[in-house]
């Protein structure tokens, strides 16, 4: 295999190295339920999460998000499988899908829920607790979407009116 195409399954590789590492630290290290405020307005808050977004879907269980998990990491490879070589922001965007999509699905198997810990909020206002493998696949979703913004506006037009 060249190095070109081992850079995409890294790039996933080292995502979810570095969630899962990141979760460890905060699993050993923070108290459940207690902000640690880094700045003004973000804290570190160690919770979990038994849905997906927003918690959406807890009641479908952990073997039920597991295949979904599942599915959608297929779906997501299927696509970047089928991507063209110079689709070069989707296939990033790609890898950080599938890297934080994994990085979860580890959490969900083993411990039946996701550990998440970054907490954006102000004194009347909060975002949902969420964690680095959340915002690779939020990070990839822009980037799939980017690329394909990119192929449109590059497409060749017919302009010519209509009669």
């Amino acid at each position: 295999m060249t190095a070109a195409r081992l850079f995409y399954p890294g790039i996933a590789l080292i995502g979810i190295a570095l969630d899962q590492w990141i979760k460890w630290l905060v699993e050993t290290r923070l108290v459940m339920h207690e902000a640690v405020e880094l700045l003004p307005f973000l804290a570190l808050y160690r919770t979990y999460n038994t849905g997906v977004a927003f918690s959406m879907f807890s009641w479908v269980g952990d073997k039920g998000l597991i295949a979904v998990s599942l599915g959608v990491i297929a779906f997501v490879l299927y696509l970047a499988i089928r991507s063209e070589a110079g689709q070069t922001l989707a296939r990033l965007g790609f890898a950080l899908i599938i890297g934080g999509a994994i990085g979860n699905l580890i959490d969900r198997a083993a411990y039946g829920h996701v550990v998440d810990y970054i907490y954006f909020h102000t004194p009347v206002w909060s975002f949902a607790v969420f964690n680095l493998a959340d915002v690779f696949i939020s990070v990839g979703a822009f980037a799939v979407a980017a690329q394909e913004l990119l192929n449109w506006r590059s497409a060749p037009r017919d302009d010519a009116a209509p009669d």
